[in-house]
């Protein structure tokens, strides 16, 4: 049984934590890209739809920006299929990983668990 405040279980957190928020990142930039394209196909006003095509220009090398950072990471490999698909396995057994956790463990004091703090 895993215990979530047991220092051995944050290894390679910090990682995981990036790539997630890169990964969440991407992803709403992607469905901002879709709604400032439908809103502009939709909108009659010139001035609003100059302001929507800025946006829209933004929002696409934003996208691009975020991937090319997730490429560069590793964290994201479109152009080999096989490292995508391991990535993408480590990230469901991370996911399972995490959800075994002990997050509600019977004993919380962690006392002596970590090194004391250097005397002055």
């Amino acid at each position: 049984m895993n215990d979530y405040l047991d220092p051995i279980n944050s290894v390679g957190m910090p990682e995981l934590t990036d790539s997630g928020i890169a990964l969440e990142f991407l992803l709403s930039t992607k469905t901002g890209v879709r709604n400032l394209s439908i809103a502009l196909t939709e909108t009659t006003t010139p001035t609003i739809r100059k302001f929507l095509q800025e946006q829209l220009d933004v929002t696409i090398a934003l996208y691009f920006e975020i991937a090319d950072l997730m490429i560069k990471k590793q964290w994201l490999n479109p152009y080999d299929l096989e490292l995508q698909k391991q990535l993408d396995i480590r990230s469901a057994q991370n996911a399972v990983d995490i959800a075994n956790l002990n997050l509600f463990p019977g004993v919380t004091n962690r006392k002596g668990m970590f090194p004391s703090p250097p005397k002055k």
